[in-house]
């Protein structure tokens, strides 16, 4: 069984949250260098990023190479939330199209933290597309299978 648990986040919103043996900042700062956004992602459709700083700010941008349905481009994103407090670590980037992924790490002792993945459709000029083609069930299955191995890289087995 998953330790991935759903999280209601309203309409168009996927989220999920996984509980990690490891400190926030730590998981934070995996999450907030872009060029190493490949090592957890579990939908296969992230790539080598090719432009961008290794620390991500507010108002940052990053370009990365993805490949989706067998057809690969590069896509240039902007950071649009970002908090790095001892209670709470944001971050999030929007696409192109205005839909947005974010990442939230809630500290539950020093060294066990809450990370929850979301993917937000409201924005998006793409959304009834994305709903049509069924892109929130992909995504779901995508962030179950990056919060896995997120846990799984971090599992104390």
């Amino acid at each position: 069984m998953s330790p991935v648990t759903t999280v209601d986040r309203g309409p168009r919103v996927v989220a999920r949250r996984v509980t990690v043996n490891a400190p926030a900042a730590e998981l934070f700062a995996l999450v907030n260098d872009p060029r190493k956004h490949g090592i957890v992602d579990g939908s296969g459709t992230v790539k080598d990023n090719v432009k961008g700083p290794s620390t991500l700010s507010p108002g940052a941008r990053f370009t990365t190479k993805m490949r989706m349905y067998g057809v690969p481009y590069r896509i240039t994103c902007k950071v649009t939330d970002h908090a790095d407090t001892p209670e709470s670590k944001v971050v999030e980037w929007q696409h192109p199209a205005g839909h947005r992924w974010r990442w939230e790490f809630a500290p539950v002792t020093a060294e066990t933290t809450e990370v929850t993945e979301s993917f937000d459709n409201r924005a998006s000029k793409l959304g009834k597309f994305f709903e049509i083609v069924g892109v929130a069930d992909q995504n779901a299955a995508g962030i179950t299978a990056s919060l896995e191995r997120l846990a799984a890289k971090y599992s104390k087995a």
